[in-house]
């Protein structure tokens, strides 16, 4: 179908299934204005021809902060913020992608190489997925794509894994009639951004986006997680799902990312592993002297952190299949509890003035006073603060969380049952 006439069939509300079923039907009318709105974009940049739209959700870490690098267990979910792009398929073995806010090169496909100067850049997440795909036995080619994301960069949603699992699901449809696997586009994504974008980073981003819904994910097996679904919408629950973005900067934060998992290595070597879910509770606590001699206190207790949270993690998911609302919520304000006290991902070091997400924190303690839930939500230090919120709550709650951070600083977020997807066609 060409792009022209899927604008005229949104109009017509041909799609409003689809879209009632990723954003629900609150949202219809916007996502329609959306949708155009990108579609149009791609005809203005490379006229009307036969296209495909897609879209890729972002996710949001409810159990196992800072466990996938140690293939711990996490819990996650896909997201109703997601990355969207219209395409059309091309013969000449270039991607030529547009995006608002990126000035993004063309990327020839026959050379699948690895670019040291591409490192960090939109063109080595393009070229690696490729790659790994082309690795995995899958066929690759050229096309032309507008994209737009409303995930927020930086606000521990994974606006990076959207966009590689996008790629991932474009690259599947248009050249392998879908047959690429959700877990397979996840693993691609992310030797992408380790290999080719060259950042460390475990496989719960991609996995959650790529796979949607609830999830539950054991990592260790590394190339062969484990992956449950499980039913949880927290509405059912009259809670609503707010995350809120402090609005602080991640400049100069990569040294205090890349200390927790190089930290949590460390404890496991001196315990005899490479990484910490190879290690027991009972074993950390029998040689606490030689891991604070070897390692020193603070990676001593990000360890204690991790072997509960992994654990805590799969707790939450068992508590959600019982329908056990209470015990999944105290969970995760002991999850939030653990992340201050011993894992320290809230302040960062030496910081005296700025302490956001530790106001972000108090703040909820505040105004929720017991009820629903509240933690630090994904790398920390900046990002976003996680609550469950009972409905009767959420306006004082935005309000209060508003008036520290700014207008707009509050997401309630839907869960998406679907991560990458071909949307229309």
């Amino acid at each position: 179908m060409k792009l022209s006439e899927l604008i005229q069939g949104i109009r017509e509300g041909k799609f409003d299934g689809v879209l009632n079923d990723l954003y629900g039907a609150e949202a219809l009318a916007d996502q329609k204005e959306r949708y155009t709105g990108v579609i149009q974009k791609t005809i203005d940049l490379f006229g009307d021809q036969e296209g495909l739209v897609f879209s890729a959700p972002g996710r949001t870490e409810v159990g196992g902060n800072h466990t996938d690098h140690q293939l711990g267990r996490v819990l996650a979910a896909s997201i109703d913020l997601d990355t969207i792009a219209a395409v059309i398929k091309t013969d000449d073995n270039k991607v030529r992608l547009a995006s608002r806010g990126f000035n993004i090169q063309p990327v020839d496909l026959s050379d699948l190489s690895i670019n040291a100067a591409e490192k960090n850049t939109t063109e080595s997440l393009i070229r690696g997925v490729a790659a790994g795909l082309s690795e995995r036995g899958y066929k690759v080619g050229g096309f032309m794509a507008y994209s737009e994301s409303n995930v927020i960069a930086g606000g521990g949603m994974s606006s990076s894994a959207a966009f590689e699992v996008l790629l991932g699901t474009i690259m599947g449809w248009l050249y392998n009639d879908g047959k690429v696997s959700p877990e397979e586009i996840a693993k691609v994504g992310q030797y992408a951004e380790n290999v080719y974008f060259m950042k460390a980073s475990g496989l719960m981003d991609q996995m959650a986006s790529s796979v949607g819904s609830f999830v539950a994910i054991d990592f260790y097996e590394k190339e062969n997680p484990v992956i449950e679904k499980v039913a949880f919408d927290p509405a059912d629950y009259n809670l609503d799902l707010i995350l809120t973005d402090v609005r602080a900067s991640h400049a100069d934060l990569s040294d205090e990312y890349s200390a927790i998992p190089t930290e949590m290595k460390g404890v496991a070597k001196v315990l005899g592993e490479t990484v910490l879910s190879r290690c027991t509770l009972d074993q950390l606590m029998a040689h606490i002297p030689e891991i604070r001699e070897a390692q020193g206190d603070r990676a001593f207790l990000r360890a204690y952190h991790f072997l509960k949270e992994t654990q805590r993690a799969k707790d939450e998911a068992v508590a959600l299949r019982e329908k056990d609302i209470e015990r999944f919520l105290k969970l995760v304000r002991e999850s939030g509890q653990s992340s201050w006290m011993y894992l320290q991902n809230i302040c960062t070091p030496g910081a005296r003035k700025e302490q956001p997400v530790a106001v972000g924190l108090m703040i909820s303690d505040a105004v929720l006073e017991g009820e629903g839930a509240y933690r630090v939500h994904g790398g920390g230090f900046a990002g976003t603060i996680q609550a469950f919120v009972p409905k009767s709550k959420t306006q004082a709650y935005i309000e209060a969380m508003e008036s520290a951070f700014g207008q707009g600083a509050c997401y309630i977020l839907r869960i998406r049952g679907t991560g990458g997807c071909r949307v229309m066609e």
